[in-house]
């Protein structure tokens, strides 16, 4: 499994990269999935938006682009990348913590890895089910524990 976290055009840092790591392990094995290589690209607006002209001609902001690299069913491998600009504004809009809008968007990327779609709505109910189950779990697998004493 190898998960990695980058920035471009960004002073973003992602708190909790092993909990974050451990977190998309399970959701994907939850669904039958490996995670091979998996690549979060963390951004601004102006990068990702030259790469929604670029590769899908769209000419629009975006919170997230996701791009699926397996070759394989059961595999995944792809690289996500995420507007944090668009992070920010949508915790402030949906009036959520960003932490957990961050969760919801990283999530969303790799359900779609997973073949969620969210076009339809069906989908995007579908979809909208798993990111709020996804949020969840990396809530659970952030709580300090308590040691033995």
């Amino acid at each position: 499994m190898a998960i990695h976290f980058f920035t471009e055009d960004t002073s973003f840092n992602l708190p909790q990269k092993r909990v974050r790591k451990s977190w998309l392990n399970s959701l994907a094995t939850s669904e039958g999935f490996q995670i091979v290589e998996l690549n979060y690209i963390f951004c601004s607006d102006e990068y990702l938006h030259k790469i929604n002209l670029e590769y899908l001609n769209h000419d629009t902001l975006t919170d997230i682009i996701t791009f699926d690299n397996s070759e394989e069913e059961s595999v995944i491998e792809g690289d996500i990348f995420i507007s944090i600009d668009r992070v920010r504004e949508n915790a402030k809009t949906h009036k959520s913590e960003l932490q957990q809008e961050l969760s919801r968007v990283i999530g969303h990327g790799l359900f779609h890895l997973m073949g969620y779609k969210d076009k339809e709505e069906e989908e995007v109910k579908a979809m909208r089910r798993k990111e709020s189950e996804g949020i969840k779990l990396f809530e659970e697998l952030s709580v300090p524990r308590e040691t033995g004493k």
